[in-house]
């Protein structure tokens, strides 16, 4: 069955997740400042009846945030969502979504009380049909309408503070896309004025629970509309990759035969179009991106500048970074030295994790050497290698924690940039989710990647790795204490043998030896200590 005709059969309208549901993207919710839709299982607000939830008012993080961001009440993401709603449905159990009507990450069943864990496979071990499928998939995201979810094309203040509703409908691919320019799209301050140093999903410790939590929803979608449960994204493995292996019109699209800026006719993402790629064009106007399409995706990999990011990521780099055992340090932003996350976003060297943002490296290696939609931050989830990508970050993220079993206290409470403290909610996601809630194993939200399932050795091997870190650091102290303890031995020992020849009496020249049998049964091993 060709693509075209898979992905014809595969467009049944059904629920996607995103970013404002329509059910709140009203006048009346947002004069109330209220997202409390009803559950179609019962009616209810929050489906109060069935005890899946209710309606409550957001409790918003105090703590005290970085120096980054040195403006209040300038920016409708500060807070989120408390500039459009102060009331949202607060789920039990196992129960989530924005009218908790849906099941927790990893939870399943009519009462999500199901367990179950799911698989990320690398894209190059799925069999034709599978990889086809993947693909199909995509393509019905990008042609599918949202149902439940539209997009904000004004501010706030633009809305006349919530009395005209500025908002409109969106692809399910393309949702994510704007969730993506949303979080990390610059302040607009009035007349051509902006802030640049903003961003709630990159250049900060929330980075890595972000992008988590994005692909878990992305996922989530796909599932939905297509009605397969088991579907989960693949990721690319680009260790040491000679070149962009996935850019053939097999997989994510080749090149252009005649325009090394465009993908290949013969793929069918040479037809897509992009969105919210003129972050500049938006900074004059003073607007939000509104989803306009924007021209074809845009990408000549290799091509880039090799000053700044000379090849792709190696593998002896991702080791280093998973050697770092602190999550984040100073700053806690682009200029952190010795952080894990810093380090494996790519605003440090992969080989000594000081801060260099001259350079590329690791996670932002990749989207430069992209050289198009993939190398601008707003737009780079345009291009569908971007998920495939992140999966791969993802799974990084994971061995780190794996590795170091870090408890929630390391993840930062206090002090980072705008939108990263541990307790602040996550921009732009309806329903809520904090920061700290993702800083955990993979296996706990539901999924697992298959070149971490290892054997029993191996996962023994990853379990002593951090203690071995620890004695590779304090060898220098081992040994030196192994030394001075074998001094005081030996002294210790030779002031014990002169003490015993003192008691006897006897010169060792008179002293019978011990050869008889009788003799030798009567010795006695004592110790003076």
């Amino acid at each position: 069955m060709s693509l075209f005709a898979m992905g014809f059969l595969l467009v049944i309208l059904q629920p996607s997740t995103g970013q404002f549901p329509k059910a709140c993207a009203n006048t009346q919710s947002l004069l109330r400042k209220e997202c409390c839709p009803p559950w179609d299982g019962d009616g209810s607000p929050c489906g109060e009846l069935s005890s899946r939830g209710s309606c409550q008012d957001i409790l918003l993080s105090q703590a005290p945030l970085g120096p980054q961001f040195p403006f209040s009440g300038v920016d409708d993401r500060e807070d989120w969502p408390s500039v459009f709603y102060n009331r949202t449905c607060k789920c039990e159990g196992n129960f989530m979504g924005f009218n908790c009507g849906e099941c927790k990450f990893g939870f399943s069943g009519l009462n999500c009380t199901e367990r179950r864990l799911r698989t990320r496979r690398n894209i190059f071990q799925l069999t034709t049909s599978e990889k086809d499928k993947f693909l199909a998939y995509l393509n019905l995201a990008k042609n599918t309408p949202s149902q439940d979810y539209v997009i904000a094309t004004g501010t706030y203040t633009q809305m006349n503070n919530g009395s005209n509703p500025m908002f409109t409908s969106i692809n399910v691919y393309d949702v994510f896309v704007w969730m993506h320019y949303y979080a990390s799209r610059d302040t607009l301050l009035g007349g051509s004025n902006v802030w640049r140093d903003i961003d709630f999903a990159h250049e900060a410790p929330g980075f890595l629970p972000w992008h988590r939590v994005f692909l878990l929803m992305w996922e989530r979608e796909i599932q939905k509309i297509t009605g397969d449960e088991n579907f989960t994204i693949p990721y690319w493995d680009w260790r040491d990759a000679e070149d962009c292996v996935v850019c053939t019109d097999e997989y994510m699209g080749g090149r252009h035969p005649t325009n090394p800026n465009l993908l290949s006719p013969a793929s069918f993402f040479s037809s897509w179009q992009v969105i919210c790629t003129r972050s500049e064009e938006y900074n004059s106007q003073q607007a939000l991106c509104n989803a306009t399409s924007e021209g074809p995706i845009l990408r000549n990999p290799g091509n880039n500048d090799k000053s700044r990011t000379p090849r792709l990521p190696s593998s002896a780099e991702v080791e280093f970074c998973l050697s770092l055992t602190q999550y984040e340090s100073g700053p806690m932003d682009k200029m952190a030295n010795y952080s894990f996350r810093n380090t494996l976003e790519g605003f440090a060297d992969p080989r000594t994790a000081i801060s260099n943002i001259s350079q590329s490296g690791l996670h932002n290696a990749l989207h430069i050497y992209m050289n198009g939609s993939m190398s601008q931050v707003q737009g780079s989830a345009n291009d569908p290698i971007f998920v495939l990508h992140h999966a791969f970050v993802d799974s990084i993220f994971e061995r780190w924690l794996r590795r170091h079993r870090p408890v929630l206290e390391v993840y930062p409470a206090a002090n980072a940039p705008i939108g990263h403290n541990r307790e602040n909610y996550m921009v732009p996601f309806i329903p809520l989710y904090r920061n700290g809630e993702f800083f955990k194993p993979s296996r706990e939200l539901g999924y697992d990647y298959e070149y971490l399932q290892e054997p029993a050795l191996d996962s023994f091997q990853e379990f002593l790795i951090p203690y071995l870190e620890q004695a590779r650091r304090i060898w220098a102290w081992l040994v030196g204490a192994a030394v001075i303890g074998g001094i005081v031995t030996a002294v210790l020992t030779g002031l014990i043998l002169a003490c015993r020849k003192k008691r006897r009496g006897t010169s060792s020249e008179i002293q019978p030896l011990l050869t008889e049998s009788e003799d030798y049964n009567n010795i006695s091993y004592q110790s003076n200590f």
